[in-house]
């Protein structure tokens, strides 16, 4: 298989300090693979990276023929702001927003699509309920049905299972092996490492720098993680971007001044 998304030396910066640092290797298209790591290990920064809100600040991106419209993006839930006053249907009708036109007008084969959506995540019946009236784990069926009017050829799920409950966990892992199955590139940002080991055969695991990319069973071994935590543990967060080769350790990270 060939990559269909690929990093070169990518390196992702807040304040020019690095998030992301010097990280290289491809997704395959159609793999499903979960990135994992520490707390503040640079996943999500990742994730905005690969579909294009945050720009690299040294490397690239290599994102092939695809557009933005191929990418479908289901950023944490404390990002998602559910006080507007909008319905269930509404919401999930934003997923074919691209094909609406000008004047932001749907098709009866939208509507339709749309009901089918929330059938297949578990939500017939709830169209026009407000989406603040919604719990957690069906807010997030409310997305994961906005997703499939996406129809995208890469998903991209930050941290999707968070705080909702088991049998809603366990319906959209059955969607994303669904979403595999049809030939869809997933990357998931997971915290949860049974879930990993369980569900996607590849993992890229990084501490903000890339510890390893590969099939999970070699990937996520407890000398890794070990190496994980101690590098996020280690990392400078005044680091520059990009100190000189004689200013990083045996590891590759910057080296600490000594306390006076």
């Amino acid at each position: 298989m060939s990559d269909i998304v690929h990093l070169n030396n990518l390196t992702v910066t807040y304040e020019r300090h690095p998030a992301v640092h010097h990280i290289s290797g491809g997704f395959a298209a159609g793999s499903l693979t979960a990135i994992a790591g520490p707390n503040g290990a640079g996943k999500s920064t990742l994730l905005k990276a690969i579909v294009g809100e945050l720009r690299p600040a040294e490397g690239s991106i290599d994102r092939g023929v695809l557009t933005r419209n191929d990418f479908g993006y289901l950023p944490q839930a404390a990002d998602i702001v559910r006080r507007f006053p909008i319905s269930v249907a509404d919401t999930v009708m934003l997923g074919v927003w691209k094909n609406a036109g000008a004047f932001g007008r749907f098709s009866r084969e939208d509507g339709e699509r749309a009901r089918e959506a929330l059938s297949i995540v578990g939500l017939s019946g709830f169209e026009n309920r407000h989406i603040g009236a919604l719990s957690a784990g069906q807010f997030q069926r409310v997305l994961f049905a906005r997703l499939l009017l996406q129809d995208a050829r890469v998903i991209l799920l930050d941290e999707p299972f968070t705080a909702i409950d088991q049998r809603t966990t366990r319906d959209l892992l059955d969607l994303v092996l669904q979403w595999n199955q049809q030939g869809r590139t997933v990357i998931a940002v997971l915290h949860d490492f049974e879930q990993v080991r369980s569900y996607f055969p590849e993992t890229l695991l990084i501490a903000r720098e890339l510890v390893g990319w590969g099939k999970t069973q070699d990937i996520m071994s407890p000398a890794n993680l070990i190496k994980a935590r101690a590098m996020a543990e280690r990392w400078d967060e005044e680091a520059e971007t990009c100190l000189p080769e004689e200013q990083h350790d045996e590891d590759g990270l910057a080296k600490r001044e000594p306390a006076e």
